[in-house]
């Protein structure tokens, strides 16, 4: 940290049975820590991949750490989803909750006994002390700063106490929070990997909580910490954090602890420039999910999102990572466009294996279909389809009671009249669901060509003049299908 001097970690020893770890061996160790106080949010997702990413490209080390202090608002409901979510992107962790090792717990609630230690050695050296301010008392001061045009910041109300004042309010039941004690005029500075060099004046921050009332870590204290004690090189996170990271760097220096390298990735905004949100649309991983998109589209529209790449085809996860770099990140705000997914979306489905399409359509598929006619269905519809929702109403005109017709469609079937059908629905009988054979009987008997011959059959068929090819579509029909929708009309 330029511009910082050594004096609080001065004779500074970490706990005792503490060792800070580094990269196994030397690459980069990443991390993605979400709050499991509400679904996966696309911001959320995209970081959590940069990470991934990040540490896949040189076979560093992923980690998932769950931060979990805030026990009013943390369900497991919501963790088992954001792990259920990051699984389904592909996103596979080396340590985490359900993958712990040396360096865990690593659910922060599961940690409180190292912060203990960490706030004890801070405390011995008069780094922290006890705030008795009211919440009250404090949104009073703040709006007295805001009031007279200054920064909001704690004014340090607590931070001269005599020993004696502090225990005459605790003997008066008052509950303290912990306070870290910033020093005055200094520099904080360090290099961001996104919006490069970055400088704060220790003055504009003003003393920050580090332990609630309740006694839990706040969430500088536990994540600085965390990541100096689980060997985290690299943190990229959203843009909002910047302005956390002197407090953290403080809070590190204080304890003599590695520092990690910091980037802060842009904001997601919607089409109209504002954050991303309900009124644009789904913005959580699990809508999309639900929605049968699948989680390589998704990954190339957030690795397309604020980074620049020179890939522009559909890349699985090991090019992906070989493409990231951290120097490519933008600063602008990044734009989520929905079409945009539904061209990754598309280009992902029509690159389906025959038994990835069956797995992926089968939501839609009806029950107790044969492999070979759902094999059939889908084979003759994925060209026409984005989304599973696409394929629901062909598997209803193909497996279900002949549909009605279109609009205009009644007077195309008039216009062939019933010799026509009458020999395309012999030849149905005769041939079973083969476009070509019926085909050439309507032509033969009728002398009709291209779109005059081939339209009658697609209505009187399928009820649509549009759709996936016929030829394919009718060998997904159950025998004998084709021959009774001809025949409605001969």
């Amino acid at each position: 940290m330029t511009g910082m001097d050594s004096s609080a970690a001065a004779g500074f020893a970490a706990p005792a049975g503490f060792a800070a770890p580094t990269g196994l061996d030397g690459s980069a160790v990443t991390r993605f820590a979400p709050s499991p106080t509400g679904e996966l949010h696309l911001g959320n997702a995209r970081t959590a991949l940069f990470n991934y990413l990040l540490a896949r490209r040189a076979g560093g080390r992923f980690v998932l750490r769950i931060e979990d202090t805030d026990a009013q608002r943390s369900q497991e409901s919501h963790l088992a989803t954001v792990l259920e979510d990051l699984r389904w992107l592909g996103l596979d962790w080396d340590a985490g909750p359900d993958r712990e090792d040396a360096r865990g717990p690593y659910r922060q609630s599961q940690r409180g006994a190292l912060y203990a230690r960490f706030l004890e050695a801070l405390e011995r050296h008069g780094a922290v002390y006890p705030c008795f301010c009211t919440p009250l008392e404090l949104e009073a001061a703040r709006r007295a700063q805001l009031g007279s045009g200054r920064p909001p910041r704690y004014a340090g109300t607590c931070r001269a106490l005599s020993e004696q004042q502090r225990r005459d309010k605790r003997a008066q039941g008052l509950p303290a929070t912990t306070r870290f004690r910033v020093p005055s005029g200094r520099r904080i500075e360090f290099v961001d990997l996104v919006h490069g060099p970055q400088s704060f004046l220790s003055d504009d921050i003003g003393d920050f909580v580090i332990r609630r009332a309740d006694g839990t870590a706040a969430f500088f204290f536990s994540n600085a910490v965390d990541d100096a004690s689980m060997g985290v090189t690299h943190v990229l996170r959203g843009e909002d954090h910047l302005a956390n990271t002197p407090r953290q760097l403080l809070i590190l220096e204080a304890l003599g602890l590695p520092v990690p390298s910091y980037g802060h990735v842009s904001l997601i905004l919607g089409p109209d420039g504002q954050p991303l949100s309900k009124r644009h649309g789904a913005t959580s991983v699990r809508e999309y999910r639900d929605r049968g998109y699948r989680p390589e589209a998704l990954r190339n529209h957030l690795f397309r999102l604020g980074h620049s790449s020179g890939e522009h085809g559909l890349l699985d996860r090991g090019s992906m990572a070989r493409a990231f770099d951290p120097a490519h990140l933008g600063r602008a705000p990044a734009h989520f466009d929905a079409q945009q997914l539904r061209v990754w979306q598309k280009d992902a489905a029509h690159h389906l294996s025959p038994g990835e399409a069956r797995a992926w359509l089968a939501p839609v598929l009806p029950p107790g279909l044969s492999e070979s006619a759902a094999s059939a269905f889908v084979g003759a519809i994925l060209p026409n389809v984005v989304l599973p929702e696409d394929a629901e109403p062909w598997a209803a005109i193909v497996f279900g009671p002949p549909p009605a017709l279109e609009t205009d469609g009644e007077e195309v079937i008039r216009k062939a009249g019933e010799h026509y059908f009458e020999a395309a629905a012999q030849a149905a009988a005769q041939s079973g669901n083969d476009l070509p054979a019926i085909a050439a009987a309507a032509r033969a008997a009728t002398g009709r060509k291209g779109a005059e011959l081939y339209m009658p059959l697609r209505l009187a068929l399928t009820g649509r003049s549009h759709g996936p090819e016929l030829a394919p579509l009718l060998k997904a029909m159950p025998a004998g299908e084709a021959h009774a929708r001809l025949a409605r009309f001969a």
